[in-house]
């Protein structure tokens, strides 16, 4: 008998489980109840952002699910509360570390641009919100993301209108192995940020701000080929949107930025399949 093709959720499956069992240990501690395993939550975790769902919603849908529960090894399903205390017990430092991981599954080209975008903290409807003359706090997002291939290397979170120049730094000590050549718009333009890039051999391509016919002419002698990659950075802050959602579901801040990681996350594991 011919074996069935494999859809696109059973391969994303497949990704998820096997570098989740590189990122994370089998249980969180030999006194667990041993009953699910931590890269089987980190992949439920992943399916439900991907959906763009609930717990409930995604494990109503697993009912129906046989070759994915296969996948992920799981004899029975858990309950919403189980996959809920796993959310908040999985921290952010293992989030970014499966970040990592799951950028290496692309052909990174060392062109990475830095964009930020904003995303609602509340799913009420713009209408509503516009009748009810209510101001829906954002938060801002920041991405790192290679040129060629879209991969999200890195994200910097904030519930603050902190300025753009001063998260770029903190995103570049981070990862300054993956970047070669770093593109930013006006919104990056600073000395410091030029300087800290070059002290990390990072060649920074930054659109200076034209206030003297001298920024006009050094804007003017940028690569516009090379500069103009940076545009895909504005195209993965838009495509986490529409296919992930504007807005986050999780109330607490530190949940809200685990979210968007996880997110940032599973748009990796899509583009590598």
């Amino acid at each position: 008998m011919k074996a069935l093709p494999k859809s696109q959720i059973l391969r994303f499956t497949e990704k998820a489980i096997h570098l989740a069992r590189r990122a994370v240990s089998r249980y969180s501690s030999k006194f667990s109840k041993h009953r699910y395993t931590l890269p089987q939550h980190v992949v439920l975790l992943c399916l439900k952002v991907r959906k763009n769902t609930t717990y409930r919603g995604l494990l109503d849908e697993l009912i129906e699910m046989p070759r994915i529960r296969h996948a992920l090894g799981l004899a029975e399903l858990p309950t919403p509360s189980t996959l809920c205390k796993a959310f908040n017990r999985l921290d952010m430092a293992v989030w970014r570390a499966i970040l990592t991981l799951s950028a290496t599954l692309l052909p990174t080209s060392g062109v990475v641009g830095v964009d930020a975008s904003g995303f609602d903290r509340s799913h009420a409807s713009k209408h509503y919100t516009k009748r009810a003359e209510l101001t829906i706090q954002q938060l801002k997002v920041t991405l790192l993301v290679d040129a060629k291939v879209n991969a999200i290397l890195d994200l910097h979170v904030t519930t603050t209108r902190k300025h753009d120049s001063q998260i770029a730094p903190s995103l570049i000590k981070r990862n300054p192995e993956d970047i070669d050549i770093l593109l930013g718009d006006k919104g990056y333009d600073d000395q410091k940020i030029r300087r800290l890039a070059r002290q990390h051999e990072v060649r920074p391509l930054i659109k200076h701000r034209e206030f003297t016919s001298l920024h006009k002419a050094w804007n003017a002698r940028l690569d516009a080929d090379l500069y103009g990659q940076r545009s895909q950075s504005e195209t993965v802050n838009s495509t986490l949107k529409r296919k992930y959602g504007a807005f986050v579901r999780s109330r607490c801040w530190w949940k809200q930025f685990r979210e968007l990681t996880i997110a940032c996350l599973v748009h990796n594991l899509d583009r590598s399949l």
